[in-house]
């Protein structure tokens, strides 16, 4: 289960940094703001479940002890 929850942490923390780098250049190129602000928003919700995952997975292998 802890490398279930290992491998599902790291997926999410490339979808963070997937979603940073798509809405820096959405920022920069100056287009639509509400899209940039959806993804910042999308980003933000992605690093909560991260933390959550890498948490949980702190916890089920007993935090390093």
């Amino acid at each position: 289960m802890s490398s279930f929850t290992t491998i599902l942490a790291l997926v999410v923390m490339g979808l963070v940094v997937l979603v940073l780098i798509r809405g820096l250049f959405n920022m920069l190129k100056g287009t639509d703001g509400n899209k940039s602000n959806k993804l910042m928003q999308l980003r933000v919700l992605l690093q909560a479940i991260a933390i959550a995952l890498i948490m949980l997975t702190l916890w089920l292998t007993g935090g390093g002890r």
